[in-house]
């Protein structure tokens, strides 16, 4: 594939209005852009749309935005956009979607209002990456991995060499903790 650019010079083509920050954007991250709207929707053709919606949005977003860290940046858009496609076809019904089991096991500890106001999805953020930094860096990277990328148990079993029951129970003594930590910074749940 070749050397790819660094994020630095890629993001400067966007300043450019240079079209060429697409196709090195979809170089350096198409595959990762993919990957985390084809774990949301489990369509490839739903997540073809979701990566080439996220190459619009950038471009539409850089100027004026200038993304420090850019592949976070990408992955952020990519996911809201796969979450946003999983809603509208998934309006009229629950079914047992990765998506919803996600939803659910974080239902307990954060109410759907909040996520609703964007103020206070704000402030839950950053909330939730003062609780997330104060992790040891393998629970941190668990509770990432299921409920911002949408790994499955196993997944994330295979990828740490840990049991399947063993993720379960970080994953739920960090939604506990959680649970304890909103509640002492006041919001309520």
């Amino acid at each position: 594939m070749g050397n790819l650019m660094e994020d630095s010079a890629i993001i400067e083509l966007y300043f450019a209005r240079n079209e060429d920050a697409l196709v090195q954007t979809k170089n350096k991250y198409g595959m990762l852009l993919k990957s985390i709207s084809m774990r949301i929707l489990h369509s490839i053709e739903d997540a073809d749309e979701c990566e080439n919606d996220t190459y619009l949005k950038t471009w539409n977003a850089i100027p004026p935005q200038r993304p420090d860290v850019f592949s976070a940046f990408l992955s952020k858009i990519v996911r809201n956009l796969s979450l946003d496609r999983y809603d509208m076809m998934h309006a009229d019904k629950r079914g047992n979607a990765q998506v919803g089991v996600l939803l659910d096991e974080l239902a307990e500890v954060i109410a759907d209002d909040k996520a609703g106001n964007s103020q206070e999805a704000r402030e839950l953020s950053e909330i939730l990456n003062k609780f997330l930094s104060d992790q040891k860096e393998l629970t941190r990277k668990i509770f990432v991995r299921r409920y911002y990328f949408g790994y499955n148990i196993s997944e994330i079993a295979d990828k740490y060499s840990l049991s399947e029951s063993k993720v379960k129970m970080t994953l739920l003594r960090t939604r506990n903790k959680l649970k304890d930590y909103l509640e002492k910074e006041g919001v309520t749940i």
